[in-house]
């Protein structure tokens, strides 16, 4: 049997490489990697694989890549998020836009004039959740974007939009929503939490926190892709659709923190829990000082909302269209990723 062309963009990142990694164990698809980066250390690179850099912001230089791979599909994972306070600032907007919305215009035109028959978007579970003010208890695929107050949601959405909008007959396209990743190698979430310890922040309980939120391990959102891919090559019964994928276990972030922290031996010796409100107010104070200063502190409203808001959602259609289930769950998915970091970290 002949192997499908797949070509990944972003394929040397955190997502891109597990995408890669999982296209090349299902062993019947020739994989291109297209980044603007190399393969990063201790990234998993694979000899049959063809690593090609390229910028997506560059049309004919994409162009060109795009015509020699000759992928039957497309995989466009390239994005970019403002970490940290970053999140919730208007500035960099630009920036976050330039890739996030015109690079994937770029993907969409390289993707259709090669004679690719098809793109899965990776998307972003903040199309719906940056609405910072609001609450999303099991949401599903039928609850309306476009309401997103933070840049990275306005600017997924736009591009997701995007990506269904080119869905014809002979383009086949869909747009998977992952929810926050994390796993060995992530840039975000791992580091973020952990960093509480030597600040001495794991003591502070944001609001009540009970509130539920979703979470998703790298490799199972990499199955997802695959799945994806398979779906559009044969039933396409997900062309044309956005769906969300998550570990399908929504756990309080503070449990989630607990266990995380855990897995480095730290419990925290208290517990202070600050009322969503007053925290609200302290976010306030500490932005206040930070401009005044000219330096950032921990604590933001949006850092306050973020932290005690309800963000689940239903993986039903997931399940339904893909056969997507998570392989990994989330004690297996956190005793690895503590692990890697841990090695990452030296031992600490």
């Amino acid at each position: 049997m002949e192997s499908l062309k797949v070509l990944v963009t972003g394929g040397t990142g955190f997502l891109g490489s597990e995408i890669v990694k999982a296209l090349v164990q299902a062993k019947n698809y020739e994989v291109t990697a297209v980044d603007i980066n190399p393969p990063a250390l201790g990234t998993s690179t694979f000899a049959d694989v063809r690593y090609v850099r390229a910028n997506i912001l560059h049309p004919e230089e994409l162009a060109k890549v795009f015509k020699e791979a000759k992928p039957a599909i497309v995989i466009h994972a390239v994005g970019v998020y403002p970490l940290g306070l970053a999140r919730y600032s208007p500035k960099g907007k630009e920036a976050v836009f330039a890739v996030n919305v015109e690079g994937t215009k770029n993907v969409i035109e390289a993707a259709k004039d090669c004679g690719a028959t098809g793109l899965v978007y990776t998307s972003s579970i903040t199309v719906l959740v940056d609405e910072i003010d609001a609450d999303f208890a099991n949401a599903d695929e039928t609850w309306p974007t476009g309401r997103a107050k933070l840049v990275y949601g306005q600017s997924k959405t736009i591009a997701e939009n995007l990506v269904l909008a080119a869905n014809t007959t002979d383009f086949l396209t869909c747009s998977l929503r992952p929810a926050t990743i994390f796993g060995p190698g992530d840039p975000a979430c791992i580091p973020t939490i952990h960093s509480c310890i030597a600040k001495m922040e794991s003591p502070i309980i944001l609001g009540t926190g009970t509130n539920l939120c979703d979470f998703a391990y790298v490799s199972n959102v990499a199955d997802a892709h695959v799945l994806a891919v398979r779906n559009l090559l044969n039933s396409g019964t997900a062309a044309g659709e956005a769906i969300f994928i998550t570990n399908g276990e929504p756990i309080a972030v503070r449990d989630f923190c607990l266990a995380l922290w855990k897995e480095f031996g730290h419990i925290p010796p208290f517990q202070l829990r600050i009322p969503e409100g007053l925290a609200w107010w302290l976010g306030v104070i500490v932005e206040g000082v930070g401009w005044a200063v000219g330096k950032q502190g921990t604590l933001s409203r949006g850092v306050v909302r973020d932290g005690t808001a309800v963000r689940y959602v239903s993986i039903a259609k997931a399940r339904r269209l893909l056969g997507y289930k998570p392989r990994v769950g989330m004690t297996e998915a956190l005793e690895i990723s503590c692990a890697h970091y841990k090695r990452q970290i030296g031992g600490r």
